[in-house]
């Protein structure tokens, strides 16, 4: 199968796609992503480009906050995907990763001064999580970085080595993820998702002021909660032991979808099985992101490959 990218303002195969090894970003972390699915239905022989708008919108964000000029509208960027989509050829789940980046070839840190550029790729992602299983997981030694220190609200590149060590640590010691607490000792999130659990029968997840992505997964299962189940969701800082106590907890993500969580520090969560709550978000869920609930028409964007390809 042919692989191509959205590189330098043109599609091109994917192996013509390089960076030069003095590229700003690649040294100094100075870019930020988006991981957007795109989910293949077999009946409609198509793919709903999950809440694809609101990926792009984020993107905007980043490059705010790193002073990244992206000299593309919301509308051209979906575009452009769908184009490269169709090009790719694939019929099976795709992870869609734009990339905005400082691509002067130059040594220094900073942010000023430098030349901006923008790619897409698309491939597979395995399971990122057992989201069928569920998942064991730890609190990690490693902390959340601190808006003050680097904004967790685009999905800045340096960012993510705080990721990396606590899912690599977690892994190591026999979790599956890990969960990382505040500069104050809150929870935060995992290394590449969102939390929330289930406590006398209320959904609740951090709030944004405790140095969260702002998650469109997030956000979906906190409409879905209210709009389908009648939950609503409590934002506000969550204890460590808190977790213990729940009676469900689960992540979400773009890469997670909804991952039940059985286990947090050797200890199980509710019964250690999936919860009913975690259970029915992940059926409403499952319906969404193939674009089959007719209520949220402005969270898909339905891609037919030939159409893509015309």
């Amino acid at each position: 199968m042919p692989d191509y990218a959205f590189f330098h303002k043109q599609f091109m195969p994917l192996s013509e796609a390089k960076i030069g090894i003095l590229t700003h970003a690649l040294h100094y972390g100075t870019a930020c992503f988006e991981g957007i699915r795109g989910n293949w239905d077999s009946e409609q022989e198509r793919f709903c480009i999950f809440r694809i708008q609101d990926h792009y919108k984020r993107m905007f964000d980043g490059c705010r906050i790193l002073k990244i000029n992206l000299p593309y509208s919301v509308d051209e960027l979906c575009q452009l995907t769908k184009e490269l989509l169709g090009k790719s050829g694939y019929q099976e789940d795709v992870y869609i990763r734009p990339l905005a980046y400082k691509s002067s070839e130059a040594v220094g840190v900073r942010l000023h001064n430098l030349e901006d550029d923008f790619l897409i790729v698309v491939t597979t992602l395995p399971p990122y999580l057992d989201i069928d299983n569920g998942v064991r997981c730890c609190t990690s030694s490693w902390r959340r970085v601190d808006d003050t220190m680097i904004p967790p609200r685009g999905k800045i590149c340096g960012i993510y080595v705080n990721s990396a060590l606590a899912k690599t640590e977690a892994q190591e010691s026999g979790f599956d993820e890990a969960i990382l607490l505040t500069q104050d000792g809150h929870v935060c999130e995992g290394s590449g998702e969102n939390i929330f659990l289930v406590l006398g029968g209320k959904l609740i997840t951090p709030p944004s002021s405790d140095n969260i992505l702002m998650g469109i997964t997030r956000d979906t299962v906190m409409k879905l909660a209210k709009n389908e189940l009648g939950i609503d969701t409590i934002e506000r800082q969550v204890d460590r032991s808190e977790l213990y106590v729940a009676e469900e907890c689960f992540f979400t993500g773009t890469a997670a979808n909804i991952a039940p969580i059985l286990e947090i520090d050797h200890r199980p969560i509710g019964t250690g099985e999936i919860g009913k709550m975690t259970a029915k978000l992940q059926k409403l869920f499952a319906e969404v992101i193939l674009g089959r609930n007719p209520k949220y028409p402005d969270w898909y964007y339905l891609v037919s490959p030939k159409a893509a390809m015309a």
